[in-house]
């Protein structure tokens, strides 16, 4: 098993915010997209990265360029703009969204690419297309399914993204509690991040909770040791939680900084795979080679009130 780096941090010293990079600070430019980019709810940004890419491809059309310099038009600066985005996943949803969308868009119409005389010869692969056969309600299904197994409600936290299984090796000598002590897992998902917490803490009390009751009754299949509830993490009280785990969103995290900071006790654990948590003191970070970051916070109840 490869080695972990461990980094400790005085208890008295706060974790300092992130530097800004050399190349946003001699770009005010690139540096503002960034801010709004952080701002934006997700995924507005990819949604509005999306729609400027088939505006463009749109407006191009109409002046009538061919069509792969109209794709190559509404391609190139949506990519170039998803670039600046924070993490890996976020970049490639915003790069690829486009020329996916055109794919499937020739794929079930034959129409869009396939009119270009550079690729006549290629005509015949998609031009009966598959629109056609679908009846117009069946649009509706792969919304409707995605709206029930991951409500709207729910994008202010983590897609779903799992958590490896052995991304928490070595927390118990980190990060140690008691024995039959309540572990959450808050935004559990399908029960990866408790399947992770049992094999480091066989004898905690596992807890998950989940605002999607698909993924809830999914959890509930595959982790039937631990007691997982659905409902929103946010509500619920983490006082009663030695350790509170999360695998979340960049912009979730000041506000689950906070809330660990109002609720959980002296001698409790803030657990945060990834994405740091501002504010509170740093105890211990894991970086495993090819792995995530592990993030490791001591916290204690503090007198002052919570905001979101």
């Amino acid at each position: 098993m490869p080695t972990a780096r461990l980094k400790p941090v005085p208890r008295s010293t706060a974790l300092p915010r992130p530097p800004q990079t050399e190349e946003a600070a001699n770009s005010p430019f690139r540096g503002r997209l960034q801010q709004l980019q952080r701002r934006l709810p997700w995924p507005l940004p990819a949604l509005l990265n999306w729609s400027l890419a088939w505006g463009l491809f749109t407006l191009a059309g109409a002046t009538g360029l061919p069509a792969v310099d109209a794709f190559l038009i509404g391609c190139l600066p949506t990519t170039a703009l998803a670039l600046m985005a924070e993490s890996a996943w976020r970049r490639a949803i915003l790069a690829l969204g486009f020329p996916l969308s055109m794919a499937l868009q020739t794929w079930l119409h034959g129409t869009v690419l396939w009119a270009d005389p550079a690729l006549q010869g290629l005509e015949p692969i998609a031009s009966a297309g598959l629109a056609g056969s679908l009846p117009a309600w069946a649009w509706l299904l792969p919304v409707g399914l995605l709206a029930l197994a991951y409500p709207v409600r729910a994008w202010r936290d983590a897609p779903f993204f799992p958590t490896p299984v052995d991304a928490l090796e070595g927390l118990q000598a980190l990060a140690p509690i008691d024995p039959g002590a309540r572990v959450l897992d808050a935004g559990c998902g399908l029960g990866h991040g408790l399947n992770a917490l049992r094999r480091v803490f066989p004898q905690a009390r596992l807890e998950g909770i989940e605002w999607s009751w698909p993924l809830t009754w999914a959890a509930r299949l595959r982790a039937p040791w631990a007691r997982i509830s659905r409902g929103d993490m946010w509500e619920r009280s983490w006082s009663d939680c030695q350790m509170v785990y999360l695998f979340q969103r960049p912009e979730s995290m000041p506000h689950a900084a906070r809330k660990a900071a109002a609720e959980m006790r002296p001698g409790s654990w803030l657990v945060s795979l990834e994405f740091k948590a501002p504010g509170l003191r740093l105890h211990a970070v894991v970086q495993r080679e090819g792995q995530r970051p592990v993030w490791i916070y001591a916290v204690g109840r503090e007198a002052r009130p919570l905001r979101r």
